[in-house]
């Protein structure tokens, strides 16, 4: 069997480039990378260069001293990491979300893709992809201040819960409530946008492979499990490994929006440690230590969900 990558090209398939052939190439299709290009300087401007600064994870850094005149400190601000009493705490909880989104999140998005590829009303099918949609659209301010108005004690949310429970306190000021409404919110608001990639999978299987499963006599139910499925699972192996690749990364927008001493409990994850300790204290090399930390064990989570990936299914990014 052809090992395939996140490109689709079988291995064995890969043509040596020389500066002559990339020359070549890049005469005949100088308008796509005219097209290109702005993508590449922004990505250098905003991805690339900005790695310099990873060196102020081994600095005691002061802006005004710069990189080059701050003191080195080694390996100081891991060591007082790893011994910070809040370590346990921080990567607990940014695995806790991250789990609950691989678990919750992510199968709902392709379920909701699957949904969508059953409508058969071309009108219907446009009117929901847009309605759900709109929610990812909406910026992060806004939508945590509508989050916050519906868990006041007398918001809606909190209303519902009391229903249930005959307690109308504050839902953002009880520990346990913070991750079914993170993930609950973030479902919400990413479902129909993360749905676009799945639904442009489906839309590249084969319509034979339909019509010989209806001849064959197989439902709706077995043309999904026996045809649908293999067809975008390449699809769901990538992004899966691009979602384990980023667990540690949760996202502190929504948490520093969102979260106060009373759920620190839960809602404290390693982003929003990095922003109390670099923006709030000014502790740009502690902050910087941290920061690089996580990236680390993302890469590592990625380069290990890659190769098992790899080896179970045929199916990697490299």
């Amino acid at each position: 069997m052809k090992k395939t990558t996140a490109t689709g090209t079988a291995a064995g398939t890969y043509k040596k480039f020389t500066f002559a052939a990339i020359k070549k190439d890049v005469k005949r299709n100088w308008t796509i990378y005219l097209m290109v290009l702005p993508v590449i300087i922004l990505l250098i401007l905003f991805a690339y260069l900005p790695m310099s600064g990873l060196v102020m994870a081994f600095q005691d850094y002061k802006p005004k001293l710069g990189f080059m005149k701050s003191p080195f400190v080694g390996f100081k601000h891991f060591r007082s990491f790893f011994r910070d009493p809040f370590f346990p705490r921080l990567v607990r909880n940014t695995l806790m979300i991250s789990l609950w989104e691989l678990l919750i999140s992510f199968p709902l998005t392709i379920v909701f893709a699957l949904l969508l590829n059953e409508v058969r009303s071309k009108g219907f099918k446009r009117t929901i992809q847009t309605v759900s949609y709109m929610p990812y659209f909406i910026s992060m301010v806004v939508v945590s201040g509508m989050i916050l108005d519906f868990c006041k004690s007398k918001g809606v949310l909190t209303q519902m819960v009391g229903l249930f429970t005959n307690n109308n306190q504050n839902i953002l000021s009880i520990p346990s409530y913070w991750r079914p409404l993170y993930i609950g919110s973030g479902i919400w608001q990413g479902i129909g946008f993360g749905s676009i990639i799945y639904v442009a999978a489906l839309a590249g299987i084969d319509q034979q492979l339909y019509e010989a499963a209806v001849i064959d006599g197989a439902n709706r139910w077995k043309q999904t499990l026996h045809v649908t499925l293999p067809g975008i699972s390449p699809t769901i192996v990538i992004m899966l490994i691009l979602k384990i690749g980023s667990m540690m990364s949760v996202g502190y927008e929504k948490t520093i929006l969102l979260y106060n001493p009373q759920i620190y409990e839960t809602a404290d994850i390693i982003s929003s440690y990095v922003y109390r300790k670099g923006i709030l204290d000014s502790n740009y090399g502690y902050s910087s230590a941290v920061s690089f930390f996580n990236s680390v064990i993302n890469f590592a989570l990625l380069f290990m969900a890659n190769k098992l990936s790899k080896k179970l299914t045929d199916t990697s990014l490299f």
